[in-house]
């Protein structure tokens, strides 16, 4: 993985609230070296610890994204406005995303999954050709109402046709069953956690505020913004691999003596 230098600004994150944790009631002693201090029973994030790990991980899912892996993006815990920005940004670059309820096994139940994506794939086809339309009223109505739970709860990963390679996780607390499925699988995962989470046993973790919608989005618009990097690097090495072997068959045309 190539190393590289993040301009993340320490005066941003403050600005966006980075820096604050929960009060002296909700805490986890395991979080005490990314503390730096405590003002006003509210404990404040060491910030420096948040800017390296999130210019590790925006280097690592460059370097994942180039190389053409999947990425889900999971916060399903996450305040209205929160969920509503991980669609959004997820969408600008066709992530997978799930943001509004977790079905236990999703992942390790994955033929379960499918079978669901294809029931998704199959209500939306009949909507769209209007076959749904010619059904009586009662008919039509069931099959509206399975489609838009479907799209509701599984529209994030209705493309998704194999399991992620890398799970980002906005709220490690609300996520306990994300967290069991990819530790059983082993997917390797990026943690998003404030004082109240637990640091121990995560593969890569970044400290923050998960209170603060405009942290929230400075964190997720930074890793949004590097897989996109890596999807134009991947696209970029493919032009110019698919260029090689044009080039490669007019030469062998030439050479037969055509």
């Amino acid at each position: 993985m190539i190393k590289r230098y993040w301009n993340i600004s320490l005066k941003e994150m403050i600005d966006v609230g980075m820096i604050f944790g929960h009060g002296n009631n909700k805490w986890n002693p395991n979080m005490s070296p990314y503390i730096i201090a405590k003002c006003n029973n509210i404990y404040i994030i060491n910030i420096t610890i948040t800017a390296r790990s999130l210019s590790e991980s925006c280097s690592l899912v460059i370097d994942a994204a180039s190389r053409g892996k999947e990425f889900l993006i999971v916060g399903i815990g996450t305040k209205n406005k929160a969920s509503l920005l991980i669609a959004s940004e997820a969408q600008k670059i066709r992530c997978h995303y799930v943001n509004e309820k977790w079905f236990c096994g999703m992942l390790t139940n994955w033929s379960t999954t499918e079978n669901l994506l294809q029931k998704l794939r199959n209500l939306t086809n009949k909507k769209n050709s209007g076959k749904i339309n010619i059904l009586p009223n009662k008919d039509a109505s069931i099959i509206n109402i399975k489609l838009n739970y479907l799209k509701k709860y599984l529209g994030g990963i209705k493309y998704m046709t194999r399991l992620p390679d890398i799970v980002i996780i906005v709220d490690q607390n609300h996520e306990f069953h994300v967290i069991r499925e990819c530790i059983i699988l082993g997917i390797p995962t990026i943690y998003l956690i404030d004082t109240n989470s637990d640091p121990e046993h995560q593969d890569i973790y970044i400290p923050y505020n998960n209170e603060s919608i405009a942290s929230i989005n400075f964190i997720i618009t930074k890793l949004v913004s590097s897989i996109l990097i890596g999807l134009t690097v991947r696209d970029k090495n493919s032009l110019l691999s698919e260029n090689k072997l044009i080039k490669w068959g007019v030469a062998k045309w030439y050479g037969n003596g055509f």
